[in-house]
């Protein structure tokens, strides 16, 4: 028989073997995931956010670079202007006393942008291209003496001087202390000579054995000009004039006296035909004085004053432009390398952001 007594109600969560979940554990599952979905939101923000700012920055940084550019080559018409004073008011020499030499003293070009920027004779160094003849091939013998003897009053080494030759010389014979691809090709990484006249002289640090604190030495009296170009003894350094006389004359003097004397000569100091003289006086034998590591046999007597004669002038077509342009806290420097030509008409050749 069928009893008629109501049976036991079972639990639902029993029926299927389980336990019913607490409301209360229900509210921490659903807390835990509102707090994962802010999380996640915040961090989506913070990087929207941060995208957003960069960009922001990026544009105005792309902004500031623009502007300084425009400041700068407004410092290039400035200079070129000067520049072409100059060679009105004074056609027969390039010196440091024109107007040119004078720098600009920190200038308020528009609010919170300032300009400051000076004018240097490049010709006033010595052109390492010149170690080469004009014909890109052939050891300009005379010049390779002077560099050596530069290089020994800086205390480098004088086999710099092949090494430089056989870097930008059309040929593949290697000088008696210089380098040829078979060098360069054993080192990591391999590389060739480039066998072109160097563009700049930060090529040097490519040389074997050259570091950074050698280069440093140098930089200052050393430039890439095209093949040919002229010293000019009326702004040269005194070290590279006496570089060029064999021996020492004006580096001698402190740089106050030297930068005087220039200046109370009231023209070129000293004049190519000054330096031929004391080149000639200096000579008893080799120009290159015997010094150790000079592998180049130097000419003698008249024929010094003859090579010495080619390699010098009073005029400069060459100058850099150095731009310091200041806007906010943001600070930017352009170099500009100028040329003018014999008409006295300035043009910029070449535009960077390092000095070398």
């Amino acid at each position: 028989m069928i009893s008629d007594r109501p049976r036991p109600r079972v639990p639902q969560g029993r029926r299927f073997g389980g336990s019913v979940p607490s409301r209360r554990r229900q509210r921490g599952v659903a807390l835990l995931i509102a707090i994962l979905l802010v999380a996640f939101g915040t961090i989506i923000a913070a990087a929207m956010a941060y995208d957003n700012a960069m960009t922001a920055r990026r544009a105005a940084a792309t902004f500031e670079f623009d502007q300084a550019l425009l400041v700068a080559e407004g410092a290039e018409s400035v200079a070129a202007y000067g520049l072409q004073l100059t060679a009105k008011s004074n056609p027969s020499y390039t010196g440091a006393g024109q107007p040119w030499s004078t720098p600009l003293p920190p200038s308020e070009v528009t609010p919170g942008v300032t300009l400051e920027a000076s004018l240097e004779d490049l010709q006033g160094r010595f052109n390492i291209n010149n170690l080469v003849m004009t014909d890109g091939n052939t050891p300009n013998t005379a010049a390779i003496a002077a560099f050596q003897r530069l290089l020994t009053s800086l205390n480098l080494q004088p086999k710099l001087a092949d090494l430089i030759v056989d870097w930008i010389d059309k040929n593949t014979d290697p000088m008696d202390d210089g380098a040829e691809d078979s060098v360069y090709m054993e080192m990591d990484p391999p590389y060739r000579t480039p066998n072109l006249p160097i563009t700049s002289t930060s090529e040097l640090l490519a040389l074997p054995g050259m570091t950074r604190a050698e280069f440093d030495t140098l930089a200052p009296y050393i430039v890439a000009l095209p093949l040919g170009v002229q010293i000019n003894t009326c702004d040269a350094k005194s070290l590279v004039l006496d570089a060029l006389t064999g021996h020492q004359q004006w580096s001698n003097l402190s740089p106050q006296e030297f930068k005087q004397d220039r200046t109370a000569s009231g023209g070129c100091f000293p004049t190519p035909a000054e330096v031929i003289q004391a080149a000639g006086e200096s000579t008893t034998g080799a120009v290159g004085g015997g010094q150790a590591g000079t592998s180049t046999s130097s000419p003698t007597g008249s024929n010094v004053q003859q090579s010495i004669s080619g390699m010098l002038t009073e005029k400069s077509n060459w100058f850099r432009l150095t731009s310091y342009v200041t806007l906010g806290t943001a600070e930017f420097s352009v170099y500009t390398l100028l040329y003018q030509d014999q008409t006295g008409m300035v043009r910029p050749e070449l535009r960077s952001f390092t000095p070398d």
